[in-house]
């Protein structure tokens, strides 16, 4: 049985698939962090945080991506870059799942730089 952060993590999979992206990693962890999904969009590498959220209060879900946690998974990224050849392209994105709203997934493409 899944859980609802696994759960949220098939969706966006599901969605981003749906919009063309390939998967290359699920749940990249090293000592820095963890990225959600590691996926490709065409040349560029993208780096996916998922965040459902049950309700709006307190900001909903891009408001628990906060200044820390871009951090984190920014740092991951650069874990993950270190080991592959070459400079890619990449980007980070987030996939946001609002149980109480209507629009279901909302895809912020290049959510947050360094």
């Amino acid at each position: 049985m899944t859980n609802a952060g696994e759960q949220a993590e098939i969706l966006a999979l599901r969605y981003l698939e749906s919009q063309g992206l390939k998967l290359i990693t699920q749940n990249y962890r090293c000592r820095y962090g963890e990225i959600d999904l590691i996926m490709r969009d065409a040349k560029v590498i993208v780096f996916t945080e998922v965040r459902m959220r049950k309700s709006n209060a307190f900001g909903g879900a891009l408001a628990s991506i906060d200044s820390h946690k871009q951090r984190r998974i920014l740092a991951a990224a650069r874990h993950y870059l270190s080991e592959q050849r070459g400079s890619p392209l990449c980007r980070c994105d987030v996939v946001l799942l609002n149980a109480v709203s209507e629009q279901g997934i909302e895809w912020i493409q290049n959510a947050f730089t360094e």
